[in-house]
């Protein structure tokens, strides 16, 4: 096949996917048709859209570079998985636009020659606030998977959270990162379903374990099953639909596990705050919410002992409830009054949407599809090169606000655009 027709094919190919995205319906205009646009459309689609795919992570400028590469790789209904957000995917485009509400206020005359960008979160220092959140299935991207995230996120001393879902088992993944992870936990309907992986990740070593409270029921994946009807592979070929032990039969955090009458680790309809208060009974770890999105759970998770909150709406995928995280955090923030941690996640994509949540209060901030973007694209060295762009344009953008340190960072530094 010539290049040209490779190339057009390639062309096509991301041309159909745009036509079914969330890119589209945020850039203010229709994907197909005659009607003037409200506002500018992002120049970034149609970069996008008449350009080859990078070659290797080099070429890459900014992390949305790796998104149409990892397309060109991975198999469409992979793709499609990770890039779904539910129904009409409202939560999923306010996770982006939520950011054009706020500025920040940068300050001059302050020499920011050197900036440190550590942090520490329960005793332990990061060199920078950008950690590596939890993804299921990395090998549906790459057959190296969480072990390629793992030794990406060590070269830069990145803090890991480490997926229930995860292929490889959180001792292999530990051990490629060379350091303690975090473990994130879909507590399932059954208790002893979610204790067994508790203790697995207590043996491994991770101090922390991070619970999912926002899966309680089940989701319309939109793109995700539009782009399953353009996959042209036998799906049954690698996916045993049976039971759901059949399907998690490569995900390693459940080997030994009884998995008779569950239907699905993610949801967990029953879970309640004495489910939490169990999970503090078997464990030494701290614990820390993942999926928290409002004050009054945040008050109550100080009450309830939990040890921090992580701010997050699973990247628009657990409920389409219309706001961003950026957005619900200064609430959180001030609810917690510096008693515990407050992490978050969702929607972030450059470094100045770091910098105004760490001045907003944020300790850390995670990172989800664009890692996976790199890992789909070009293994490790994507997720490395993602990784890396990120905390160039967060030491930058620090420079620029005039903030020598992390913890110099505060209110002061950003507003709410009127």
């Amino acid at each position: 096949m010539s290049s040209r027709i490779v190339r057009a094919t390639n062309r096509r190919r991301f041309l159909q996917y745009l036509a079914t995205s969330p890119l589209f319906a945020s850039s203010g205009m229709p994907a197909w048709g005659d009607e003037a646009p409200s506002k500018l459309p992002d120049p970034r689609i149609w970069t996008q859209a008449a350009a080859e795919p990078i070659k290797n992570p080099k070429e890459a400028i900014n992390v949305f570079d790796f998104e149409p590469a990892a397309f060109r790789n991975v198999p469409a209904a992979h793709f499609g998985y990770m890039a779904s957000g539910l129904d009409d995917e409202v939560t999923l485009r306010a996770d982006r636009e939520g950011f054009l509400k706020f500025q920040l206020l940068p300050r001059r005359l302050r020499d920011v020659s050197k900036v440190d960008m550590s942090v520490e979160i329960f005793g332990i220092r990061y060199d920078t606030p950008i950690f590596v959140c939890p993804t299921g299935g990395n090998q549906f991207f790459h057959p190296d998977g969480e072990l390629a995230v793992a030794r990406a996120a060590r070269s830069g001393n990145h803090l890991q959270i480490l997926s229930t879902s995860s292929n490889y088992s959180v001792a292999d993944v530990t051990k490629a990162r060379g350091a303690p992870i975090w473990f994130q936990l879909y507590a399932s309907p059954r208790f002893e379903v979610a204790e067994a992986p508790i203790r697995k990740a207590e043996a491994a070593g991770c101090p922390v374990l991070a619970v999912t409270v926002d899966r309680v029921a089940g989701r319309n994946q939109e793109t995700l099953f539009r782009l399953m009807r353009s996959d042209t592979r036998n799906c049954s070929d690698c996916h045993d639909r049976s039971s759901f032990a059949a399907r998690v039969v490569r995900r390693h955090n459940y080997d030994g596990i009884d998995l008779s009458g569950i239907t699905g680790s993610g949801e967990s309809s029953n879970l309640t705050w004495d489910s939490i208060k169990r999970m503090r009974d078997i464990t030494q770890m701290k614990i820390v919410l993942k999926g928290i999105v409002t004050p009054d759970d945040a008050e109550l998770a100080v009450q309830n002992g939990i040890d921090g909150i992580l701010v997050s709406n699973h990247g628009g995928r657990s409920e389409d409830n219309g706001r961003s995280t950026i957005d619900a955090l200064p609430d959180i923030v001030a609810a917690v009054r510096g008693r515990i941690p407050v992490l978050v996640d969702s929607g972030f994509r450059r470094g100045t949407d770091v910098i105004k949540a760490l001045a907003m209060g944020a300790a850390a901030v995670g990172f989800g599809r664009p890692y996976l973007w790199g890992l789909g694209a070009f293994g490790e060295a994507g997720v490395a090169r993602v990784l890396d762009i990120l905390r160039t344009e967060t030491r930058v953008a620090m420079q620029q606000c005039g903030a020598r340190s992390i913890s110099e960072l505060n209110p002061g530094f950003v507003r709410r655009a009127s």
